[in-house]
């Protein structure tokens, strides 16, 4: 893929475009994964004289229509999404394990909990698999509206914010340790598997912000 970075004012044609924020939400990916992109000259877009970046909207198009240029993901990998998904979710179940507040949860909460964790389970693993922004965008909205009410729950069981926090970054290391053994298994070179787990990080991350703002929201006053 070529591109070129230009710095200065736009140039003066009919191009139209468009901020880190607007350009990130179009590809489906993180703002931080687009100035990645960015700074590798993997797509084009120049600096405002204010130190902001832009991003031509054709460029951004161009790179929607090109198989080449999606993320690696699970798709090359060849993994199979029920292994996957049963993984993943064997993970959050581990990874609540060594929380007091699950310990002390009812059958019937338990199960909710786990149901619950299904879901961004599975919504994360169709972010990373997809192959078009709008189905990526639809994975990361499921597993965000999850992560919103584990959060909340944790909160309403008696969990403090740090030891919810604890679990999910236990949750975090077990999912990028998969995605790791999943690279190393199928072959992928080097910079592909670096990828995947930046990948898979970021969206943990993002994930992450959701549930403590799920559970301040559950906090009881």
């Amino acid at each position: 893929m070529t591109a070129t970075t230009a710095r200065g004012p736009a140039p003066a044609d009919a191009e139209v475009w468009l901020s880190v924020q607007d350009a990130s939400a179009m590809l489906g990916v993180s703002p931080a994964t687009l100035r990645r992109w960015s700074a590798a000259g993997e797509v084009d877009a120049y600096t405002t004289p204010g130190g902001h970046r832009r991003f031509a909207l054709s460029a951004l198009r161009a790179l929607l229509a090109r198989p080449e240029a999606e993320p690696a993901g699970l798709p090359s990998l060849g993994e199979s999404p029920e292994r996957m998904i049963r993984s993943l979710r064997r993970n959050a179940l581990v990874a609540g394990r060594g929380s007091p507040w699950v310990r002390g949860l009812d059958p019937a909460t338990r199960a909710a909990l786990r149901r619950t964790s299904g879901v961004l389970t599975e919504g994360l693993l169709a972010a990373l698999t997809a192959t078009d922004p709008s189905s990526r965008r639809a994975g990361l909205l499921s597993a965000e509206d999850a992560a919103g009410r584990l959060g909340a729950t944790a909160a309403a069981h008696g969990a403090s914010l740090a030891e919810s926090v604890e679990m999910f970054v236990r949750f975090r290391a077990l999912v990028l340790a998969e995605f790791g053994s999943a690279a190393v298994r199928r072959g992928l070179a080097t910079p592909d598997a670096t990828l995947l787990l930046v990948t898979g990080g970021e969206a943990a991350d993002g994930l992450l912000s959701v549930f403590i703002a799920g559970h301040v929201a559950g906090t009881p006053a």
